[in-house]
């Protein structure tokens, strides 16, 4: 596979690299303010938190320096940060041009971002009759096809604050971005929805399943229930990365099915096969890690870090364009002899 895990949790506050190290799985963590949405490849990593999209680029030369020594191959260091204001970002993905598309919650909205505004709108549902920051239908997820958006899931379909609230076991859709229209109805709070292999998939995380969507129809089957609340997918061949969370009975999460049913949840990462819908391996977490919001496989990276507290390392790490590097003149080090004495 020759690939490595990104996951966040918003309620631990961690960036979590799940990494294969010498036939074991490594976890490396760097600290967040409650990340949530992660988009990432070869080149950059994006990570939106309460307010901010921070953006990191993979610098192989920091790699290099990396312990353990000639073990790191992507090293992901600070290069901006955007202030959005609390938008409640979800889901992230970057699309052509490496332009980052942004599920906008709390407008009820996709969008992106520029230099000069917090967010620019891109896409709304047409029941959403205008740009308010209070979560009408709690849009959360975005699945891209050739580049862009083209399947979004949300948790009703309201034009009122917090409406989707009212009717949150059943009340899910999923729907199509260029065309406005709604796939599927009844869903219990989907998340996720992506395109892998010409088929659309979607996770139905009040019942823990992993379903597959028939678009002909708008029917949906499950294909694969596994023990916890699902939300954040990614594949990799046949195999589904599946992010589970324990939930608890909260208002937000009382009156669903894996809820309602007195079975375990778990929080971690299931893979699963999806031609026979068997569960193939998973990663536990225990304790303090009780929730998984964003799950992505860095594709030909199998050692991942990230720098975003080590001042020293940011200090003394610089990226500059192709065309400068053939005038850029390495510093000499210090001759380490003593002065001579007078």
């Amino acid at each position: 596979m020759r690939s490595s895990l990104a996951v966040t949790t918003y309620q631990a506050g961690k960036l979590v690299f799940l990494r294969p190290q010498e036939g074991k799985l490594n976890t490396h963590f760097r600290a967040f303010d409650s990340p949530m949405g992660l988009a990432a490849n070869h080149q950059i990593l994006s990570i939106g938190t309460p307010g901010h999209i921070s953006h990191f680029r993979n610098m192989p030369a920091v790699a290099q320096k990396r312990e353990p020594i000639g073990q790191v191959d992507a090293c992901y260091m600070p290069r901006d940060s955007h202030t959005t204001g609390d938008i409640l970002v979800h889901e992230m993905a970057y699309g052509n041009n490496n332009e980052l598309w942004v599920v906008n919650t709390r407008f009820s909205c996709l969008c992106t971002l520029d230099n000069v505004n917090s967010f620019v709108p891109r896409w709304k549902p047409r029941f959403i009759t205008g740009y308010s920051p209070n979560d009408r239908c709690h849009l959360n997820g975005m699945g891209m096809v050739d580049g862009k958006p083209k399947y979004v899931t949300a948790l009703g379909e309201t034009n009122t604050p917090t409406g989707w609230r009212a009717n949150k076991k059943d009340g899910g859709i999923l729907m199509d971005v260029p065309s406005g229209e709604i796939i599927t109805r009844n869903l219990s709070m989907p998340h996720s929805p992506r395109w892998h292999n010409g088929q659309l998939w979607v996770l139905e995380s009040g019942k823990g399943t992993l379903s597959l969507v028939d678009l002909k129809t708008g029917k949906h089957e499950a294909i694969a229930t596994v023990p916890g609340f699902t939300r954040g997918l990614d594949f990799f061949g046949p195999l589904a990365f599946i992010g589970l969370s324990q939930v608890r009975e909260t208002a937000v999460f009382s009156g669903i099915p894996i809820t309602e049913q007195n079975i375990e949840r778990n929080s971690g990462v299931w893979v699963v096969n999806i031609q026979t819908g068997q569960v193939v391996a998973f990663v536990k977490f225990e304790d303090a890690l009780q929730e998984i919001f964003a799950v992505q496989i860095l594709q030909g990276i199998i050692s991942p870090d990230l720098v975003n507290d080590e001042l020293e390392m940011m200090h003394s790490s610089y990226e500059l364009p192709d065309e400068a590097m053939k005038y850029v003149e390495i510093p000499q080090p210090e001759s380490k002899e003593e002065n001579p004495k007078p």
